[in-house]
């Protein structure tokens, strides 16, 4: 029984070194055909490097290019796992007829600068390397605000927001700059404000300027806040253009404004700083009352609000 297993033993040794020798002799073998010198076509990327400033590559511009190369074995390996990727210098493009171009010459003796001095490069697929640009401009426009703002009860936003900056520079291809006028900041909304505000908001680039870059990527919004309160105030009608010879009473002969405003503030107003009008010969339709309207308010205040807009007449002779 144990000299089965020792026979057993030994022919798994035999077997496994056998395998180890094949395996050997494959690696040896693999090795020799990688070391030699082959002909072939492979693929590298392109990479664009020093674009004119004034000018911007286009979407559509080749990303790859096949060539022609004699190489080692190892090395056409390598580009089956990692593209080479080439570096074009676009520094002096040339121009001819507002068609922008690589020379065939120079072409390929950016591709051979790239290479190791192992492989020859035979063949570039492109004889000429065509390129398509955008020519770029600039132009300065608004910041539009795209902020709700929902103060808290009794507290109001003082006069406009602020903006820094409020203007912003957009830089891409002319013909995408000359529909555009303003650049809105995104969306928000502040809810219950209560107290001045400042806050960062970023810009949106609309997505018809896809070529396009913007100076600043937000801005700061900033708003004041205030406490408000109310007041109700009587102002006495004035009728205008009434009939020679004639006399008018109004009724009521005072209305009432509501006027919000700061406290401190409404206790310096009073009916001195209003003037409420009825014209006697605007046209009135069928209704037989005056329409009244405020021609005078004070300043510095939230809003004024008329209550009643028509008041009741009788027209007496003198």
């Amino acid at each position: 029984m144990e000299q089965k297993e020792v026979k057993r033993n030994s022919d798994k040794r035999k077997i496994n070194i056998f395998l180890i020798f094949l395996l050997c002799s494959f690696l040896a073998w693999l090795v020799s055909k990688l070391s030699e010198t082959y002909v072939d076509r492979t693929t590298f990327d392109l990479e664009y490097i020093n674009v004119p400033d004034s000018l911007l590559l286009a979407d559509n511009t080749f990303k790859d290019v096949d060539v022609k190369l004699r190489a080692s074995g190892f090395q056409f390996l390598g580009f089956n796992f990692n593209r080479k990727k080439i570096k074009i210098d676009l520094s002096a493009v040339a121009n001819n007829d507002s068609k922008f171009y690589i020379s065939q010459l120079d072409f390929r003796k950016q591709v051979e600068r790239q290479l190791s001095a192992s492989m020859t490069l035979l063949e570039v697929e492109k004889d000429t390397l065509y390129l398509d640009f955008y020519k770029l401009g600039s132009k300065e426009v608004p910041i539009s605000s795209n902020i709700k703002i929902n103060p808290a009860q009794n507290y109001l936003v003082e006069g406009e927001l602020t903006m820094e900056p409020s203007l912003v520079e957009i830089r891409g291809p002319i013909k995408e700059l000359d529909i555009i006028n303003s650049v809105s900041t995104s969306e928000v909304e502040l809810n219950e404000i209560s107290e001045d505000f400042s806050i960062v908001v970023d810009l949106v680039l609309p997505e018809e300027l896809a070529n396009c870059a913007l100076s600043e990527k937000n801005v700061r919004i900033s708003g004041n806040v205030f406490r408000f309160s109310e007041k109700v105030i009587k102002i006495p009608v004035e009728v205008i253009n009434i009939p020679e010879g004639t006399q008018i009473n109004t009724f009521p002969n005072t209305l009432e404004v509501l006027c919000k405003a700061r406290i401190e503030r409404l206790k310096d107003i009073g009916p001195s700083d209003f003037k409420i009008v009825a014209d006697f010969q605007e046209e009135r339709g069928d209704n037989q009352n005056l329409r009244v309207s405020l021609m005078e308010e004070p300043v510095d205040v939230y809003s004024v609000q008329l209550l009643e807009n028509e008041v009741e007449f009788i027209l007496k002779r003198q």
